[in-house]
């Protein structure tokens, strides 16, 4: 049993895609962004080259898997108690491709990943995943009306998602590709209300009939007033139409306020994830 670690994109698609597919709720985050670099290139997500790595376990089968796109996080999915010992080991000798600073987890392997480190470890963030099990309409229903983000609202959506990203501490900046992308399937929408933009929310194209909402932003000045849940509603709507069977989304723990906004249009609790900082 091992992890096998690589910086061919193809080569990782081929040995760990089927077991990443296999679960394609719990592993949402590691599909969309296989999306992303399938569809832009290994700089999809900045400058330096990604890399990846899967567990092959007894007979030979690979069960889980995991990617990092620096600046992000190592985003490790679904995988076996031995294999999160294992990546723990190779953490703390910095056996990896790349150096890993932070590390996102689902919270039970969080404490045994943690558990292996000579060092403590740095909680930085804490997300959960939700979701939708029956669209309810939001009560009451927000003033204005959805509509489909078109290229004209490029710079806008590019500047609240810059803007969502800085407020998050989420490493680099809003890519105009994706986001052009996301417009050519009608994956970006707008709330507006008296004639002008107070709210947004994408959704990711579905990928093994599944969607993940996310960003949803709303500018301060304007929060309070149910622009987000409306916009929220309506993409959800928008990801079905698109062909998703399961809509899922996730929200920061530290804001209970958009936590209660999805639990009231039907969002279910799946799981915990965390940011954990790795080893010195």
């Amino acid at each position: 049993m091992t992890w096998t670690f690589s910086s061919d994109f193809a080569a990782f698609v081929v040995a760990a895609g089927p077991a990443v597919a296999a679960r394609p709720v719990e592993n949402t985050s590691l599909l969309t962004v296989m999306d992303a670099l399938e569809r832009r290139g290994p700089t999809a997500y900045g400058p330096r080259t990604p890399f990846f790595g899967w567990w092959t376990g007894a007979g030979g089968r690979v069960s889980g898997a995991l990617l990092c796109t620096p600046p992000h996080p190592m985003l490790l999915g679904v995988v076996p108690a031995a294999a999160v010992e294992a990546l723990g080991a190779a953490l703390t000798v910095r056996s990896l491709p790349g150096t890993v600073d932070e590390v996102n987890v689902r919270r039970p392997d969080a404490a045994l990943l943690a558990g292996t480190w000579e060092t403590p470890s740095r909680l930085a963030m804490e997300s959960r995943l939700y979701r939708l099990a029956g669209l309810r309409t939001p009560n009451p229903v927000p003033e204005g009306r959805p509509r489909v983000a078109t290229e004209a609202d490029l710079p806008l959506l590019k500047d609240w998602i810059d803007t969502f990203k800085r407020a998050a501490g989420e490493p680099g900046t809003a890519s105009e590709a994706a986001l052009r992308h996301r417009i050519s399937y009608g994956g970006m929408l707008l709330w507006e209300h008296a004639g002008a933009p107070v709210s947004m929310a994408g959704f990711f194209r579905p990928i093994a009939s599944v969607s993940r909402v996310g960003p949803v932003y709303t500018t301060p000045e304007r929060r309070g007033r149910g622009y987000a849940a409306g916009v929220t509603h309506a993409v959800s709507e928008a990801a079905y139409a698109a062909g998703a069977t399961e809509v899922l989304l996730f929200t920061d723990l530290s804001n209970p306020t958009s936590n209660g906004v999805y639990r009231r249009l039907g969002y279910t609790p799946v799981e915990d994830r965390v940011v954990l900082g790795a080893t010195a």
